[in-house]
């Protein structure tokens, strides 16, 4: 077995326990399963992690990661605010309709979490990391369109993380991709409505704020 950084091997293990726990569930995926799946040995499982919570913790990190890094290159700015905010909230979509797995096993995680005694804190930093990343990205909008929220940056990220992850598990039941546009037309309408509009760059005047 070809020898590697510890950081590309702990990489490589989490995305094994990805695809492992979205196949079989997080309860019935096991150390050894996910070695398995790596293609390595038991050992350099246990020399990359040193519990299943740094697993699981890296696992809710590296989900997040992969939609956030499309995000952030769909919210560039662009003629309008609310065409910016669109494009986030649509690359964002355009990854649960690709990956509906993947995504089924973020609530699956979280119901673990709370369910399994030692494993609580894991769920409230997934959802931590949620607030945390719409700040980020709200943050990116602000540096690149230049605008003033009429609401705390922390509160609207608590909204968006909120509102995205009740869409995102209504669609993973019903599969309705229309209705979740719908709603996501009307969330980047009510985004766009808390911005001052005297603070908006010439190039994104036109608005609808």
């Amino acid at each position: 077995m070809a020898r590697m950084p510890l950081a590309q091997r702990r990489r490589q293990l989490t995305e094994a326990a990805i695809r492992a726990m979205t196949r079989d569930g997080v309860p019935r995926t096991t150390t050894r399963s996910i070695a398995a799946e790596a293609g390595v040995s038991l050992s350099v499982f246990h020399y990359c992690f040193d519990s299943k919570q740094a697993l699981l913790e890296s696992v809710i990190e590296t989900i997040t990661e992969h939609y956030l890094t499309v995000v952030k290159e769909a919210i560039r700015p662009r003629t309008t605010l609310r065409e910016s905010v669109r494009a986030g909230f649509q690359a964002y979509w355009d990854h649960v309709f690709t990956h509906p797995a993947e995504h089924m096993l973020t609530y699956e995680l979280t119901q673990y979490a709370l369910r399994e005694p030692g494993f609580e804190h894991l769920a409230r930093r997934q959802y931590e990391l949620y607030c945390a990343t719409y700040a980020e990205l709200i943050e990116q909008v602000r540096l690149g369109m230049d605008f003033e929220l009429r609401v705390p940056v922390p509160v609207l990220a608590r909204y968006l993380a909120a509102m995205t992850d009740g869409l995102t598990l209504n669609f993973l039941v019903l599969g309705d991709a229309a209705a979740a546009a719908e709603i996501l037309d009307m969330v980047t309408d009510h985004v766009a409505g808390l911005v001052h509009a005297e603070r908006l760059l010439p190039h994104s005047a036109g608005s609808p704020v």
